[in-house]
């Protein structure tokens, strides 16, 4: 882009893109996700650019979560401002997430992430919007599916940020962090600096500040984008396993009162290829279904609760039980696994 264009082109090139979004259309209520941050805060000034030619009702939303203190406080009447700045309403939520996290034994970036989202799900369904944008780029999506890799990953993992996930849309997927930097600067729009971004001793900051700027100095100055690429191809793949999960679950499983069966054999073999090594992907798509059916509670399948589901159908041990994160067991019963809800 030119210099002297640049604001213009990328407020262009935005709203293009987020007409030809398949989730688009005009009149949709949609929020922006506002954290005070420069992405957060380009996504609104885009969105603010582009709601009278493309039809947006646009408000926007920020969940402070109570995680820093004043500084929190500060971020929230900051994003305030931007939006009474932007004339937009704003839909504000707070939550103790460092106190939910405690309770639940679990992740504090994790427990901030699931109230955020839950919030965005709460004004979805009591009609305030019909969808909220969040500032993801293509700098987070090369992070995310980094750090996948670097923990042990399938397909769906590669896949990285989807696009859409129940009220969540993503626009600028397909956009750099610098360039919206570059937008705000041109804009004279200040935006809030998250100190934890720039803590080192987080695995997160560590890739974003070294790994992936030696990646694009030292092997390839597009590994942002080959990152980007492979999610979007893994997202492919992923769907087809996904939609043919769907019709397994839907032709082979069978509900009996509180529990759900599938034979042994179609479920080593569900594809009946007569390829069972190839149908491991399939296989971990119908678990991953199954369970989301039953569990009571939160908790995430690994690899290895995979195969240990794998190995007890092909042993066929029928006093041998399974236990799944989220409150499921799996027998084998005769010739099938049963699924049931722990309780």
């Amino acid at each position: 882009m030119r210099k002297g264009n640049f604001p213009k082109e990328l407020q262009t090139r935005f709203a293009g893109a987020l007409e030809q979004a398949p989730w688009f259309r005009p009149g949709i209520k949609l929020a922006a996700a506002v954290s005070g941050g420069a992405d957060s805060v380009a996504l609104l000034t885009l969105l603010a650019e582009a709601r009278s030619d493309l039809g947006i009702v646009l408000s926007a939303v920020h969940f402070n979560h109570k995680l820093r203190g004043r500084v929190s406080d500060a971020d929230e009447r900051f994003v305030t401002a931007l939006a009474e700045k932007n004339g937009v309403p704003l839909h504000i939520g707070r939550g103790d997430v460092a106190g939910k996290a405690r309770q639940e034994k679990s992740n504090l970036e994790d427990a901030a992430r699931r109230a955020r989202y839950a919030f965005f799900e709460k004004l979805a369904g009591q009609g305030l919007l019909d969808a909220v944008a969040t500032a993801h780029t293509m700098d987070d999506q090369a992070e995310t599916v980094l750090a996948h890799i670097l923990r042990g990953t399938g397909i769906s993992g590669l896949a990285g940020i989807h696009p859409t996930a129940g009220a969540a849309r993503r626009p600028l997927l397909d956009f750099r962090r610098e360039d919206l930097r570059k937008y705000l600067r041109a804009k004279k729009q200040p935006w809030r600096e998250d100190a934890s971004n720039r803590d080192t001793s987080r695995s997160r900051a560590r890739m974003r500040k070294k790994l992936l700027p030696t990646l694009v100095k030292d092997f390839n100055p597009a590994a942002i984008e080959h990152l980007a690429g492979l999610a979007k191809r893994a997202r492919e793949q992923a769907r087809f396993v996904d939609c043919f999960a769907d019709h397994v679950l839907q032709t082979l499983v069978k509900r009996n009162e509180s529990s759900l069966r599938v034979s042994i054999a179609r479920f080593l073999d569900p594809a009946n290829l007569g390829q069972p090594d190839a149908a491991s992907a399939l296989r971990s798509a119908l678990v991953h279904k199954i369970v989301a059916q039953l569990k009571e509670k939160h908790g995430q399948l690994s690899a290895a609760h995979l195969d240990s589901i794998v190995r007890l159908a092909e042993r066929g041990e029928p006093r041998k039980r399974v236990q799944l994160p989220g409150g499921v067991d799996v027998w084998c019963e005769k010739d099938a696994l049963l699924f049931r809800a722990r309780s």
